[in-house]
């Protein structure tokens, strides 16, 4: 069984990477600065950035392609995010934003 992530947020950000699949981002507080876990479709947290604050971290999303799923209205009629529990897993890729192969730093 694999380790479940407790998340709070549920201001979810989403970024539509192909037909039918998308990567989602929720920004959590952590001590001093934020942690942006990403997750797949099905809950699995496959990644996650940590970033000096949640201005920050919006700014990084959205440089990246990463919109507020409440904010793309055609979206959200039609993909909705991914439920809990949230738990580790691993990308296809392996860690495609921390270890920058997909991430721009903005």
């Amino acid at each position: 069984m694999s380790e479940t992530v407790r998340i709070q947020s549920r201001d979810f950000w989403v970024k539509v990477v192909e037909m039918l699949q998308q990567n989602w981002a929720l920004i959590e507080p952590e001590g001093g600065s934020v942690i942006v876990y990403f997750i797949h479709d099905l809950g699995g947290v496959f990644d996650q950035l940590t970033f000096d604050s949640l201005r920050e971290a919006q700014m990084a999303l959205r440089s990246n392609g990463f919109r507020r799923h409440d904010e793309l209205l055609s979206l959200a009629e039609i993909v909705q995010p991914p439920v809990e529990p949230f738990h580790r897993t691993q990308h296809p890729n392996g860690p495609i934003y921390s270890s920058g192969r997909c991430w721009a730093e903005s």
